[in-house]
């Protein structure tokens, strides 16, 4: 079924185009809020998923939370399993994978437990 480009959707896209970074849906609606007053949050996610759908925006979850992204960033956490704290770490290159996945990369998100340093240092 193809979607129709209405207004709010030419509004949606110009909005969520200029988001720089990671955006909740609650942050696109809030910039989308000062210009038309009339759209919701079910439209936000209903866009947000047809974007994702399309491969136009690149979608993670953080904090049980789902993020959107214009480009294909890469998002990835180091959880300590003692305290809980989540740590968001950077990797650029996931060559060592590369063997195991049968198909190109677009982006990723890696999820790494295990004890921080602080919390080592208490057991010790």
């Amino acid at each position: 079924m193809k979607s129709r480009n209405t207004k709010q959707k030419i509004l949606l896209s110009d909005m969520s185009s200029s988001m720089t970074g990671f955006f909740t849906a609650e942050d696109l609606l809030a910039k989308v809020k000062k210009s038309n007053k009339n759209i919701g949050i079910a439209t936000i996610y209903r866009f947000l998923n047809e974007r994702v759908s399309a491969g136009a925006l690149h979608s993670y979850i953080c904090n049980r939370k789902s993020l959107y992204s214009n480009s294909s960033n890469n998002h990835s956490h180091y959880t300590c399993e003692k305290c809980g704290k989540v740590t968001h770490i950077e990797i650029k290159n996931i060559d060592f994978l590369k063997k195991n996945i049968p198909g190109d990369v677009c982006h990723f998100q890696i999820d790494v437990h295990g004890m921080c340093d602080g919390c080592s240092k208490k057991n010790k």
